[in-house]
């Protein structure tokens, strides 16, 4: 019985203030009384751990009078008052010399204007019922700035004198509110992140990549007789790039409302209810809603997209695109192409030069507008052969999209089921739209009717066909997209005779979260591994052993993947060798496995472990800060004969607990032995001769580039080889992509965006002397990334923001020079980062419509050395050797 009690008594305590009871449910006039109130309320920008005197800002105060007009006779917190803005003021935020300050000689009424100054002090009234705000009353002529920043003085109004969690409207939106009631105190706490407002924003998919924030609203209620003394409050919004949180804003509002006398007012109206009592006072006031309405902002002189355009082509030019300038250009122009029209956006794209038109149509394609949307779709001719290049990268730039929608993924669809003059377009249409599913299913969106059939489309396409590279198509779509209705598919094609499908399953497969990979797929991909149903290719099985070590393999698998060391051909015997020690002295997750496995003298022991070899697997870091890491990890499987098999290059991000595949170039090559007169490996025989790359880049799978196949390409191109390396991926890429629109209390609304592009030029290459008797492999990896962050507090009559940014560029080189004129062969693997530079800024700024301003910059510059990345301690001793003989 004493437990029920105590039950019941908790769950009236948390109800709330609506509940009646003896005291007031919230604050209650006096008839024929007029409360006078000093309101202030400041909003300020900086940066996250700036402080008040250096921020940018500024701060409105006033007179409000405050009287209550009428009462429900039968309930005394069913009220209706009327409130009075006067003697209104616009300073700056903090003290600041008349030269800086841009409110210096200003007054109000040239700050507002004289309509708005009116509006602002024309009367309005707030129907309070049991501390809500109910109705929000005032003329519907008003502009939306001057009812939103009444509606921040009304939520000040509003509160209840009950502890407990409720959800109620105020000018933020509907939200979660928790009131915890003191002696002659309430505070009130609004969980921000529930706040359910008519506008949206948008963010990346990726969170390394993204933004976080955190927030905080607080209200304190001081209360005397029943009614408010004072009410402060403060919110707090802070905004920071994962990856790097020193790039960082924050914007801070307070209010302050405070009771300075009580004079004799008015006296009630008479009526029956609010809507009748309002009436008859004044017929021009309507119920408009307490939640803000969304203000339109008025640019004035801003330059259209085309004229911006012309500022800026110069900086898309193929030229630039290694230079920070390319990928500030870019984020730019985005942000004029979304605020653009279809016809302003087809103008720029038939104008431009020839050499910036691929750049151009990265910007429109990564816009995401309906209307840019539209533009590509008209401007490109995917029946046109001759337009590979500009197709191609309005596809790459969709699959990079920080937040595609269904409709995308439609016209990709209607791209696909129409006429295509290239085959590689048609394999990329279909590729990209496997990557756009799996981000649409991140989001929730997986079963959409267009993701639907995407879905059912990519998951039979398999089975439709027998065209070799159309089965690789569809299962580098289903490879992108990670639906777990794939994976049977996967474990299927694991074991095909067909060693690219086999490598494309096993490859998809390790990328699923371990716990999607059931005892059923992993004794597959063991069974592959071991070859017992069949004889594989060695990237296949090396492909395979990836694949159980990062699965969260059990002892029994360990211990047999060290007990086929010894056992396997040559080159895949070093490679397992070098595999099993990446992942002990990288500490992967499987290492904790391994060593107990390795424990058992049988499974490690110095026959097994001191077979020699080229192939090798090592892991490293590239950088490591508080908010992010970067690591590599570089693959290289040689055949029996000497002659690369397959190279492996990743590079990983990882931030807050969350990875991201930031790239991966896979050379692969087969049938190279006729070249040297050398033997094949078991179950590469008849193997044609073939060279190609693959490109995954912040995690989705590009198209795969050829270099040659067959024999008469291999030998054509050989002779016609100029050493120039092949192109795999270049263009302009959003990365970060985030929108938020943060609607303060006090009426005041903020925007915040964080943009991060990047200037990117992919490129690998593979040559054969046969005269020098020499092989060597490329990937070129050049870049520029510009990420910047930019709050504004935008209210028609003042403009205030901060832009934070940071940029650097870069260029990464991996090289494989093996050396075949003497036996064993010499093999050298280089990875190299040129010094490169890193520079951050800080701009604070505050402007009004005169065009009067005030600029605050800072910021700092460094040059980053540059390094060669370690590899095993084999291969420096190697290096060493090549580097003497070309001596």
């Amino acid at each position: 019985m004493l437990a029920l009690f105590v039950l019941l008594l908790c769950m009236t305590s948390s109800f709330s203030a609506s509940t009646r009871g003896a005291g007031a449910a919230g604050p209650r006039l006096n008839s024929d009384r007029l409360y006078k109130f000093s309101y202030t309320t400041e909003v300020l920008v900086d940066r996250a751990k700036g402080s008040k005197d250096g921020s940018a800002g500024y701060r409105i105060s006033s007179d409000v009078d405050v009287n209550l007009v009428w009462r429900d006779p039968s309930s005394k917190d069913d009220q209706l008052i009327q409130l009075v803005i006067s003697n209104v003021k616009i300073k700056n935020v903090a003290p600041r010399s008349a030269k800086k300050n841009i409110f210096e000689g200003a007054t109000t009424q040239s700050l507002l204007g004289e309509k708005k100054l009116a509006a602002l002090e024309r009367p309005f009234m707030v129907h309070l019922k049991n501390g809500k705000v109910s109705s929000f009353y005032c003329y519907k002529a008003e502009p939306a700035s001057i009812k939103n920043l009444k509606r921040g003085v009304a939520s000040l109004l509003q509160v209840q004198c009950r502890s407990g969690k409720v959800i109620e409207n105020d000018v933020s939106g509907r939200c979660t509110v928790e009131y915890k009631a003191a002696q002659g105190q309430v505070t009130r706490t609004k969980a921000l992140e529930t706040c359910k407002t008519a506008e949206t924003g948008f963010t990346t998919y990726i969170q390394v990549l993204g933004v976080s924030g955190e927030s905080s609203s607080v209200t304190v209620f001081t209360l005397e007789d029943g009614f408010i003394k004072s009410a402060i409050a403060k919110e707090t919004h802070i905004l920071a790039v994962n990856a790097r949180r020193t790039t960082a804003a924050k914007i801070v509002s307070r209010q302050s409302l405070t009771l300075v006398a009580i004079e004799t007012g008015p006296f009630e109206a008479a009526g029956k209810n609010v809507a009748s009592v309002v009436k008859s006072l004044d017929e021009k006031l309507f119920a408009v809603g307490v939640v803000a309405e969304k203000v339109k902002s008025q640019c004035k002189g801003c330059q259209s997209l085309f004229e911006h355009w012309q500022a800026v082509q110069k900086q898309f030019e193929p030229d630039s695109l290694s230079k920070a300038i390319a990928p500030r250009s870019f984020l730019a122009l985005i942000q004029s192409i979304r605020k653009a029209s279809k016809d302003e956006i087809l103008q720029v794209l038939k104008r431009s030069s020839k050499t910036a038109l691929p750049q151009v149509v990265d910007a429109v394609t990564s816009s995401q507008t309906p209307d840019s949307l539209d533009a590509m779709l008209q401007f490109l001719n995917f029946a046109d052969p001759k337009g590979l290049v500009l197709q191609e990268r309005f596809l790459y730039a969709c699959g990079f999209a920080s937040h595609p929608n269904e409709r995308m993924l439609q016209a990709l669809m209607d791209i696909s089921k129409g006429k295509i003059g290239s085959k590689d377009i048609k394999e990329s249409v279909v590729i990209i739209m496997g990557a756009i599913v799996h981000k649409l299913c991140q989001k929730g969106g997986c079963e959409l009717p267009t993701v639907v059939e995407v879905k059912k489309m990519i998951l039979e396409g398999p089975y439709s066909t027998q065209v070799e590279s159309d089965i690789q198509m569809y299962l580098l779509a289903l490879k992108n997209s990670l639906l777990p209705e794939a994976i049977p598919l996967f474990s299927k094609y694991a074991e095909s005779e067909v060693g690219a499908y086999c490598t494309i399953s096993l490859t998809a497969l390790q990328r699923y979260d371990v716990a999607l990979i059931t005892d059923e797929v992993k004794q597959t991909v063991n069974r592959v591994y071991h070859q017992n149903r069949r004889v594989y290719e060695k990237n296949v099985r090396a492909a395979a052993a990836d694949v159980v070590f990062s699965s969260n393999p059990s002892y029994m698998e360990v211990k047999n993947v060290l007990l086929s060391i010894g056992n396997l051909p040559k080159e895949l015997n070093k490679y397992m060798l070098s595999k099993v020690k990446d992942i002990l002295h990288f500490e992967m997750p499987a290492s904790k496995i391994l060593r107990q496995a390795m424990k058992d003298m049988i499974s490690h022991n110095y026959d097994r472990f001191s077979k020699v070899g080229s192939s090798s697997a090592f892991s490293g870091f590239m950088a490591r800060t508080a908010d992010a890491t970067t690591t590599y990890s570089l693959d290289i499987l040689y055949s029996g004969s000497g002659v690369l098999r397959r190279s492996n290059m990743n590079i990983y991000g990882a931030s807050n607990g969350a990875l991201l595949h930031g790239l991966q170039v896979a050379i692969e090559a087969q049938g190279m032995e006729s070249l040297i007169a050398a033997k094949p490996d078991e179950g590469e025989e008849d193997l044609e001769s073939f060279a190609g790359m693959s490109a995954l880049l912040f995690d989705v799978q590009l198209r795969p580039v050829t270099f040659f196949k067959g024999y008469s390409d291999l030998m054509s191109k050989m002779f016609s080889m100029s050493g120039e390396p092949m192109n795999v991926v270049k263009g302009l890429i959003l990365l970060t992509d985030h929108s938020q629109v943060i609607q303060l209390q006090s009426g005041l609304k903020a925007n915040a965006e964080f943009q991060g592009g990047l200037a990117i030029d992919i490129s690998g290459g593979m040559e054969v002397s046969l005269w020098y008797r020499e092989s060597k492999t490329s990937v070129n990896n050049k870049g520029a990334m510009v990420v910047t962050g930019n709050v504004t507090v935008d209210m028609d009559f003042v403009r205030t923001g901060m832009e934070v940014s940071f940029e650097t560029e870069a260029s990464l080189d991996f090289i494989t020079t093996v050396q075949f004129s003497e036996y064993p062969f010499l093999v050298c693997m280089q990875m190299d980062k040129t010094t490169f530079p890193f520079s951050e800024s800080l701009t604070k700024y505050e402007s009004l419509p005169s065009g009067k301003s005030y600029v605050s910059r800072r910021g700092h510059k460094q040059l980053l050395p540059g390094s060669e990345f370690p590899l095993h301690q084999e291969n420096s001793n190697m290096c060493k050797r090549v580097f003497d003989s070309d001596w």
